[in-house]
């Protein structure tokens, strides 16, 4: 396992990241919502690039994991921030980005802003806008007047013992960074894996981003009986073999 790193970005954050060194196209993981670079997907396919030679980078977004800062205090787009410094300061080239869930939405985000250096992109239970649904379709009407009073409200989660911290700032922010709202040019390869059974990210948000995205080259994967995690053994072979050909594709 490579060692444990930071890297001190321009706006601020302090952030925990493992970086393999090896030959091009790179991969990028980038994680989801108060999630970790300790996840099994991102170690999968760390080990499997090692295997390969192939540069890879995980790290944890300010507030999450190992990183530096308060988690209530991140937006999509300081987020978003973070993962531009990994890539334009721990990379080299074009790379692939893996996003899952919350991952996904940055990895858009980071495509539309560095569209020479992203190449491709797989997304895992990708979830673009999800506090925009999270607001409007999730939220009670209590909870929506307690972030508008109180500035933010505490939910419970299935994936934690903490619950989640919902701030004003990261709704409107949100907002303010929305991707699947409208038409979102991106010519290079894109995968979007999807669980049919993910309680979480329902299964046509995966068809919403593919009708918006203009580009030629994106399919999607849908999987039966998969759930939000998308982190079985079979899930994780099929993860591998996707951003292997997606990488084979890019090179």
């Amino acid at each position: 396992m490579p060692k444990l790193s930071f890297l001190n970005t321009a706006h601020g954050s302090r952030l925990a990241y493992r970086k393999t060194n090896g030959f091009g196209p790179g991969v990028v993981f980038l994680g989801g919502f108060m999630s970790d670079m300790e996840g099994s997907k991102a170690l999968a396919l760390e080990a499997h690039c090692t295997r390969a030679g192939r540069a890879f980078v995980r790290f944890d977004y300010s507030g999450h994991g190992e990183s530096d800062g308060e988690f209530a205090d991140g937006t999509i787009g300081s987020w978003a921030e973070d993962a531009l410094a990994v890539i334009d300061r721990l990379t080299e080239g074009p790379q692939v980005l893996v996003g899952s869930s919350m991952g996904g939405w940055i990895s858009l985000l980071a495509a539309k802003a560095r569209p020479n250096r992203v190449r491709g992109f797989v997304g895992v239970a990708a979830a673009p806008d999800f506090t925009v649904r999270m607001w409007r379709d999730e939220l009670t009407q209590k909870q929506r007047r307690t972030i508008d009073q109180k500035g933010e409200v505490q939910i419970p989660t299935d994936y934690g013992d903490e619950p989640y911290t919902i701030t004003k700032d990261l709704i409107e922010d949100g907002w303010n960074n929305r991707v699947i709202h409208a038409p979102f040019h991106l010519d290079i390869p894109v995968r979007l894996i999807q669980g049919i059974e993910d309680a979480d990210v329902p299964w046509s948000t995966a068809l919403t981003i593919a009708d918006r995205i203009t580009g030629n080259n994106t399919e999607v994967i849908l999987v039966p009986d998969g759930d939000h995690r998308l982190s079985e053994p079979e899930d994780l072979r099929r993860l591998i073999r996707i951003v292997d050909a997606t990488v084979n594709e890019v090179a």
